[in-house]
């Protein structure tokens, strides 16, 4: 059993989703390469030990079949990090089939097996985009039996947020070379992610009683790569350290059973507390992102 004593720091798993880049069809070299080693280098100088989850499409797509960006993803693997399967294409489960899903899943594996085989890893985790898991019982435990007999675990999320938005106002203002609206967005960038860090702490006591090791979802933006020391300089202050995704995953919050089933693209503490029937009041005050972001 693993719980958070006195004067025992929390711990947080940083877990980033659509790589390698989210550029927003910016397709130049340079400025992915940017994004991406920004984004590393913040990593490994706060000593996060991350996991990236990769959209093979992305790499394929590139006229030189992607040779850049396979160099970006082995530096990623030599620097200490993790990388996890996010699909081929980004499909919604939601809107096909567990047959067509689960082809795209075992589309998205050629590239990222040779990468980690290269440093004697394979592939362990992967996290489903859109964080649709099925929206019935049947279906969810059709995905689930396929990912088990691959030899995949599921990345769950507790720390949901809309960092995308925050991440598209920013590339938006920065297309226009607006310095004075992209430090706001920065600024407001860490303050909701605090309020989120905050929310999900008082969900985790209510539901278990104790605060349990988070695992938080990002994207790898232009704004991530600006914000990264500031977001890990946000939780480092309010008491966590980091931890991999093994780590966070001992914890036996993690073996919550999942009985609801719906559309939802939700945090698992939300999924978990739905099951054991919370209702209403339970999930207020989850922050928002300012009007002038949505």
């Amino acid at each position: 059993m693993s719980t958070v004593a006195s004067g025992q720091k929390s711990q947080i798993c940083f877990s980033i989703d659509d790589m390698p880049v989210v550029s927003y069809g910016i397709n130049d070299s340079n400025y992915q390469k940017m994004i991406f080693n920004s984004i590393m280098s913040s990593l490994v100088k706060n000593k996060i030990p991350a996991i990236g989850f990769v959209n093979e499409r992305k790499i394929r797509k590139e006229a030189d079949g992607g040779r850049y960006q396979k160099e970006l993803l082995k530096n990623w693997i030599k620097s200490g990090l993790e990388l996890g399967n996010h699909t081929y294409s980004h499909p919604d489960f939601n809107n096909v089939s567990c047959k067509e899903y689960t082809s795209d899943i075992l589309k998205g594996e050629p590239i990222l097996k040779e990468i980690l085989s290269e440093s004697g890893k394979s592939i362990k985790y992967f996290r489903h985009p859109f964080l649709h898991v099925g929206e019935t019982k049947s279906k969810a435990d059709s995905l689930d039996a396929f990912l088990k007999e691959h030899g995949y675990k599921v990345a769950p999320v507790t720390i949901d947020n809309d960092d995308y938005l925050f991440a598209l106002a920013y590339k938006k203002a920065s297309d226009v070379k607006d310095t004075i609206l992209m430090s706001r967005i920065g600024f407001d960038y860490i303050d909701y992610m605090e309020k989120k860090l905050h929310f999900y702490e008082r969900q985790s006591v209510a539901l278990f009683g104790r605060k349990i090791p988070q695992i938080l979802l990002i994207h790898a933006s232009l704004l991530n790569a600006v914000y990264l020391d500031s977001l890990a300089s946000m939780y480092k202050r309010n008491g966590y350290e980091f931890a991999d995704m093994d780590t966070a995953l001992r914890d036996e919050a993690y073996n919550s059973k999942v009985t609801s089933y719906g559309k939802w693209g939700i945090s698992w503490i939300d999924r978990w507390a739905i099951s054991s029937g919370k209702k209403g009041d339970f999930f207020n005050g989850d922050p928002v992102a300012p009007d002038y972001i949505k």
